[in-house]
């Protein structure tokens, strides 16, 4: 690890000032000398590794914003503040009530030491595991633009086979996110450019050609809160997660599913899928082949046939499209049966 300065900020006007004035690789926050910390639980990971080398660390955990620390329900939704822990959020009783899909994702996603430490703006901003990106002696675009993948051709069972680019395969390793896209959730963002919002979903950015640009945001930009609708009928939720174990593992494929049901037949429905894709992955293709159908199990196959028509596998990860549907249509039928 390479040495680095610290700094407790005690206002966002602090935390602006810190990171303002450092340098970027072509504006990218990965790429910043200066990074945003809270519970660190990925970003002192990648620089133990060598993948990450920020000059400075600014330690956002005292900001004097109530809000930040907050979880709130009004009739519309719920706001959570960017430091609100994933433990708190997960055993949260409305969040479990009325919103099951995200206190599973959450519950599902780490061992509860990191669910203590690690915050929710944190965790969806986390990067991906690839292993290629992790171990500095392969080339990986995503570290070092222009180096070549070298997933592409090697073991690539963990990989993406939705969302993928011939630069880039690196799955989003992510639950929390998989149900925030599902429930079309947005972030409020302070930075240099004053506070604005964004949809959630425009917040990770495809690889294409350019794999290491990740995220909408500037190097100077920082998440306050994440706001996600709660419809009555986002009670009838489920997040669904597959790994080689049960106990603190990546998904091999994950499902997030909500059902607004009219008797058997879907009035709307919403869907992500995680473990498969290079982002978090609005399964809209799926959504549109339940709409307005009857949901059995003939109709969450072909919804699930769908959500992967586009579907780019390499050698060993192949089978990640048959986990993937059939994780889908547990979800959906799951969900369906759910007593609300």
């Amino acid at each position: 690890m390479r040495p680095f300065a610290y700094e407790r900020a005690q206002s966002a006007e602090a935390a602006l000032g810190a990171v303002s004035g450092t340098s970027a690789d072509a504006g990218q926050p990965t790429r910043a000398e200066a990074q945003y910390i809270a519970g660190g639980t990925n970003m002192t990971d990648y620089m133990k590794l060598g993948v990450a080398r920020p000059a400075k660390l600014i330690d956002v955990n005292r900001l004097q914003d109530p809000a930040l620390r907050r979880i709130e329900f009004d009739d519309s939704g719920l706001r959570f503040g960017a430091l609100v822990r994933m433990s708190e959020a997960e055993k949260h009783p409305d969040v479990k009530r009325r919103l099951p899909v995200i206190a599973q994702s959450l519950m599902l996603a780490a061992s509860p030491q990191i669910r203590n430490m690690a915050s929710l703006a944190g965790n969806v901003l986390q990067r991906t595991r690839c292993e290629y990106f992790r171990e500095i002696t392969w080339p990986c675009n995503k570290r070092e633009p222009g180096s070549g993948c070298s997933a592409l051709d090697g073991v690539n069972r963990q990989h993406a086979v939705l969302g993928v680019s011939d630069a880039c395969i690196a799955t989003y390793h992510g639950d929390f996110a998989q149900a925030l896209i599902a429930l079309d959730a947005s972030l409020e963002l302070v930075g240099g450019r004053g506070r604005r919002s964004i949809p959630f979903a425009e917040l990770h950015r495809l690889p294409g050609d350019t794999p290491h640009i990740e995220t909408a945001l500037s190097p100077d930009e920082m998440i306050t809160a994440i706001v996600v609708q709660a419809p009555p009928w986002a009670a009838r939720s489920t997040y669904l997660k597959i790994r080689d174990r049960q106990s603190y593992a990546f998904s091999l494929a994950s499902a997030a599913v909500a059902l607004d049901m009219d008797g058997d037949t879907v009035r709307e429905a919403r869907v992500a899928l995680g473990g498969l894709a290079t982002v978090p992955w609005r399964a809209r293709e799926a959504e549109a082949a339940l709409q307005g159908k009857r949901l059995d199990e003939d109709t969450a196959r072909a919804a699930a046939g769908a959500a992967f028509a586009d579907a780019r596998p390499r050698e060993h990860n192949a089978f990640k499209i048959a986990l993937g549907q059939e994780t889908l249509v547990r979800a959906l039928i799951e969900t369906r049966d759910m007593e609300i």
